[in-house]
């Protein structure tokens, strides 16, 4: 994996671009989902890279530790884990490795047990302007839609 920012300053740059976020909602991603699947099984699927590469069918190294790397898809996405409540929140400073240099979003994933499953509210936040629907798109596709075929 390739170096990242210290903790501290991915920190910095991910608030800065929260604050401009928060103001502007053309920027945001806010999606719920129902997975058939337990909150403990969802939270171990996003953070266990043999999980993550069998439903995603891309590769993935995952560090499962708070300000652990990781690096999805082939190496396409890559961030690092900002907050983790097992079974029920994910926090993570996320990019594509395409954006510019020190451009970071948040992902955050909220785990609510619903019946035997879960419902999933997830909110993205603070990507470079224009990329919102085409992130959006990408969740589900890369995302929600593989999940509820894993979970069958």
């Amino acid at each position: 994996m390739t170096k990242a920012p210290s903790l501290t300053a991915l920190l910095i740059l991910i608030l800065a671009n929260s604050v401009i976020a928060q103001n502007d909602k053309s920027i945001t991603i806010h999606q719920e989902i129902d997975l058939n699947a337990s909150p403990q099984k969802v939270y171990e699927v996003l953070l266990d890279a043999k999980q993550f590469t069998a439903f995603s069918g891309r590769t993935a190294e995952i560090n499962r530790e708070v300000g652990g790397a990781f690096s999805l898809f082939k190496g396409h996405i890559i961030g690092r884990n900002l907050e983790l409540v097992p079974n029920q929140r994910i926090v993570q400073a996320w990019r594509v490795v395409t954006w510019p240099e020190g451009a970071y979003s948040i992902a955050r994933f909220d785990l609510k047990p619903q019946g035997t499953g879960t419902h999933v509210v997830f909110d993205h936040i603070g990507f470079p302007e224009g990329l919102r629907d085409h992130l959006a798109q990408g969740w589900d596709e890369n995302y929600w839609s593989l999940l509820k075929k894993y979970f069958q």
